[in-house]
This record gives structure tokens, C-alpha cells and sequence, in this order.
């Protein structure tokens, strides 16, 4: 890396573990570390450094600043020193899209997410809501498959609504999957891009597919637009 393309330091680290035996046991915690090391070796500009460093034991579903005050004391300290704030991964500042729009937004404090050292306000915005509707997803497939044991349990005394309701679920999964990646596949296939061309952009983006892997095939993004049209055909009048 030249010069020009280094990040100005100072840096302030923030670390979440979501339990308290993590953090005494240093599972999570020895990581980021880890991968905050990483970045100040390979992008950070020679003598830049981390000056201070919060950590947080909370789960990342809460933004209540009473249960992250670590957060919070990190951002004022950013925001008094003109320190760039460094999480190793965007999930360890929130889960929660709505949390990372408004730290975009903030014109007094800046942050960088070390596993995407170069990624815009755009970018992170995308991830950010990439990753909330796949947790949506893991919730419905999770309720899913609930169904489907449950379905199971009842076959030797008679099917009372748990097969339909278990296909009921596995549609509804299908359906919102196809739609979490309508915002990428449909733009592209729009401007003439190929299926390899958008599964490989939904692979680079770590999306997973509807069976929860990380890698996507042409023919399933196929089935996932096919699935997009049929939902937003119009209904014919009876």
C-alpha cells in the first residue's frame, strides 16, 4: 500500500462480546483484536495507532445507550478527539439497519469496519441491510422447520394441518428470501447482466441462498427472479 492510499489515524477500538464468559474467556474479544491488528499493519498510515479502546458485553440487538455505555463513551471520545472509531465487523456497533443509517449520517464522528477497510457509506448501508434480512430469513426458515417436526410428530395420528402449515412456512421463506435480493439481482438483470454475473455478486456479498449457502449457482438466481415476477404479477379478477 503507497502513501496516498494509507488511513490517517488517530484510532479509537470498539469491542461487543454478547456474554460475559466471552469476554472473560477472550472467545469474540482475542478475534477482534486480532482483526483490529490486521488493519493497522496493512492500511493504517506508519505511526497511526489506537489510542483508546471500549468494549462492551451486550447483545447486539440493543442500541439503548444505557445498555451500550461503552458505545456511547466511545463516540464522544471520537467525537472530541477527531478519532476514526474501528469495530471489526459492522455487526459489532448494531444489527439494527436503522442504528447504522444514523452513525452514517453523523457528521461528527467517523468509524471504520476493518473487515472492509475501503467500503463507502453506500456500501455499509447495503451490507448492513443485507444482513438484517437474512437473520429475518434464519427466523422464518428456524419456524419452518419447527412446523415440519411438529408436522412429523402428528403423521401416525392423522395429519391435522401441520404438513400444510410446515409448506405454508417453506413458501413464505421462499417468497421473502426472493425479495432480500430483489434490490441487487433485479438492477443488474435490468442493465443485461448475466445469472453467473449476479451470483457472483450475491457470493462476493455473502449473501446466502435459500438453502443457507454461501455460494450461488445461475440457476438459482434464475428461480429467485422467476419467483420476484410471480409475486408482483397482478392477481386476475375473478
Amino acid at each position: 500500500m503507497t502513501k496516498n492510499d494509507c488511513i490517517e489515524g488517530p484510532f479509537i477500538a470498539y469491542y461487543r462480546v454478547s456474554t460475559s464468559g466471552q469476554e472473560k474467556s477472550g472467545n469474540g474479544l482475542a478475534a477482534q483484536r486480532r482483526d483490529i491488528d490486521l488493519f493497522l499493519s496493512a492500511y493504517a498510515c506508519q505511526g497511526a495507532s489506537v489510542v483508546a479502546e471500549y468494549t462492551d458485553v451486550a447483545s447486539g440487538k440493543y442500541d439503548d445507550p444505557r445498555r451500550r455505555p461503552a458505545l456511547s463513551e466511545a463516540l464522544a471520545h471520537c467525537r472530541k478527539t477527531g478519532a476514526i472509531l474501528l469495530v471489526s465487523k459492522l455487526d459489532r456497533l448494531s444489527r439494527k439497519v436503522l442504528h447504522i443509517a444514523q452513525l452514517l449520517d453523523d457528521k461528527t464522528v467517523k468509524f471504520k469496519v476493518v473487515s472492509m477497510p475501503h467500503a463507502d457509506n453506500f456500501q455499509l448501508h447495503l451490507y448492513a441491510s443485507l444482513a438484517e434480512q437474512e437473520r429475518e430469513f434464519i427466523s422464518l426458515r428456524t419456524k419452518a422447520a419447527l412446523a415440519s417436526v411438529k408436522a412429523k410428530g402428528k403423521a401416525l395420528g392423522g395429519d391435522r394441518g401441520g404438513a400444510a402449515n410446515a409448506a405454508l412456512a417453506n413458501r413464505r421463506i421462499a417468497d421473502h428470501h426472493a425479495q432480500n435480493i430483489a434490490q441487487i439481482a433485479q438492477p443488474m438483470r435490468q442493465n443485461k447482466a448475466t445469472y453467473q454475473q449476479i451470483a457472483d455478486a450475491l457470493t462476493r456479498a455473502n449473501v446466502a441462498t435459500p438453502r443457507g449457502k454461501r455460494v450461488w449457482h445461475p440457476q438459482t438466481v434464475k428461480n429467485a427472479l422467476a419467483r420476484i415476477e410471480a409475486q408482483s404479477a397482478p392477481t386476475p379478477d375473478h
